[in-house]
């Protein structure tokens, strides 16, 4: 069902004109059908919203709870946060950087070192395609 239908539907059976003009249309017993869908439809969406509820009421109450507990027992809610989070959210390890293994001079003329990891420095790429031995330049 497009948007456009929805609210043309929504039109038709929110404005009791509408419902009308349409139900004059239409067999008793079709509409005693619909009606018995539709009550069957709120039904259960009114079943779908307590049950939320009570889950949401629930919830509500074991934070009281447990907030009280705190109180009691003078714990700063500040104070169990940072446990929490340290607990629930490991911090990465950073690894350690590589040591250099090649010495090179750049382009610029300043020397400089590659840990042999990624790309090739220019420089350096330049002077093995001008034939030079990669060995040359171990650190």
């Amino acid at each position: 069902m497009t948007e456009q239908n929805k609210i043309q539907a929504m039109k038709k059976f929110s404005n009791i004109r509408s419902l009308r003009v349409t139900a004059r249309e239409m067999e008793l017993e079709d509409l005693e059908r619909i009606l018995s869908n539709l009550q069957i439809v709120v039904g259960e969406r009114r079943d779908e919203e307590e049950d939320k509820n009570a889950r949401e009421a629930e919830q509500q109450e074991k934070i009281q709870s447990i907030a009280a507990l705190l109180k009691k027992d003078n714990i700063d809610i500040e104070d169990l946060l940072r446990v929490v989070q340290n607990k629930t959210k490991p911090t990465k390890a950073k690894r350690p950087s590589r040591p250099a293994k090649y010495k090179y001079i750049d382009l610029e003329g300043n020397e400089k070192t590659w840990t042999g990891q990624g790309r090739t420095p220019t420089a350096l790429q330049q002077a093995i395609d001008s034939g030079a031995n990669i060995e040359d330049y171990l650190v």
